[in-house]
């Protein structure tokens, strides 16, 4: 009780705002909640927000029974202050599940000039659409495409610091960092063929760094409703070996070099929306070396090549109805991934890590920030000796 009385006085006392915003009318650029406040266009205060993914899956069309799961997902509270024109703090609490809480997002942003931000703190990598643009009500489908979970992986951030800036005149925006890298070995190893690099992520908590990671992305938003993004990602993994290791030990030296994989990992998106239609694609491909020693030292079985690409359409069926006030988006996805897309000497390549996933669904949206959403998926895989599974998916999705 106590609590909800600061929260309150506080709410009462500053001057708070709660908005949502996509895309910035005049230059076309995307916005997500942080872009929002760095971009100014909140007054100087607190501001509060929030977005929400509440889900029920139903797996069938497998040889067994299965219980459908309804859950909240995710629920992050977002609070980000203005100190003045130049200087911004961004923030992210996530609970998963209920019962789980993350720090999503954590970084001061400080603008030098109308092209260069300093930013330094949690910050999420710039790869692909969904691990900077989550919020539900911004993607179709009650859940996010598994591109996006098997090789990126969304939520994808880490601990590190660097610049961000946009040339209007150009159309282009940019971003360039240095993070801590994924967490490849502490004991075990984190990388494995399903998932890729997916167990790797530090979240920022206790992170640890053996050696720098740089990450890198550049938006093009010149052409009105396209949007189209290069990304670049590129270090090694760390690895808890290396922590109180004598240089001069060359067989432990090697043994920790055998813990590390070496990622290149790039990507590119387009974006499109023209009245009622949308579109969306991206592609990812992800090389990790060294993963014939990471293997046989770990006992896993990381891939040497990852790829992945999906192909997305919709329309919102309402706009022929001129005096409709929502939106009705009917949309169909296509997406292939598969981690095990190249393997080194040693490891077998598995063929069921080749998944290509359909989903066809719609998204009611019944105000801004506000949707309601039901699709049904079918899995596949290139190993036919694994049973497919489809599955229907209903879900709400909120951002304020």
């Amino acid at each position: 009780m106590k609590n909800l009385l600061v929260i309150g006085i506080l709410m009462l006392s500053t001057n708070v705002t709660g908005q949502v915003t996509g895309t910035d009318t005049t230059t076309n650029e995307p916005l997500n909640t942080a872009e929002n406040i760095i971009a100014g266009n909140i007054s100087q205060g607190v501001t509060l927000g929030a977005y929400a993914q509440i889900d029920y899956n139903q797996p069938f069309g497998d040889i067994v029974k299965r219980n459908g799961k309804l859950d909240v997902h995710r629920l992050v509270m977002f609070m980000g202050y203005k100190f003045n024109d130049r200087t911004h703090f961004v923030s992210e609490i996530e609970f998963e599940h209920v019962k789980e809480l993350y720090v999503e997002q954590a970084f001061l942003s400080y603008r030098i000039d109308e092209k260069l931000n300093f930013k330094a703190g949690l910050i999420l990598i710039p790869m692909g659409i969904v691990n900077e643009y989550h919020e539900p009500p911004t993607y179709n489908g009650v859940e996010r495409p598994n591109l996006d979970s098997k090789i990126v992986p969304t939520t994808w951030r880490e601990l590190g610091a660097g610049f961000s800036g946009k040339f209007d005149d150009l159309s282009l925006k940019y971003q360039l960092y240095i993070f801590n890298g994924f967490n490849g070995y502490d004991g075990s190893g984190k990388f494995r063929g399903t998932d890729g690099f997916r167990k790797g992520r530090q979240k920022g908590a206790n992170s640890f760094m053996s050696s720098p990671n740089l990450s890198t992305k550049i938006d093009y938003y010149g052409i009105l409703g396209l949007k189209l993004g290069l990304a670049i990602y590129y270090g090694k993994s760390q690895s808890s070996l290396y922590d109180g290791l004598a240089m001069d030990d060359v067989n432990a030296v090697k043994t920790a070099d055998s813990s590390v994989v070496g990622i290149t990992m790039l990507g590119f998106d387009a974006r499109y929306q023209n009245k009622g239609f949308e579109a969306r694609a991206q592609y990812i491909l992800a090389y990790a070396s060294n993963t014939g020693q990471y293997n046989a030292f770990t006992g896993n079985d990381l891939g040497s090549q990852m790829t992945g690409y999906y192909v997305e359409a919709g329309y919102d069926v309402l706009r022929f109805f001129k005096t409709a006030r929502n939106e009705l988006m009917v949309f169909a996805r296509y997406e292939n991934y598969y981690t095990h897309a190249g393997v080194e000497k040693g490891t077998i390549k598995n063929d069921a890590y080749n998944r290509t996933d359909v989903t066809i669904g719609l998204g009611f949206k019944v105000a801004d920030g506000a949707v309601f959403k039901a699709d049904y998926q079918l899995f596949k895989n290139a190993d036919t000796s694994v049973d497919n599974t489809n599955q229907f998916n209903l879900g709400v999705g909120i951002w304020f």
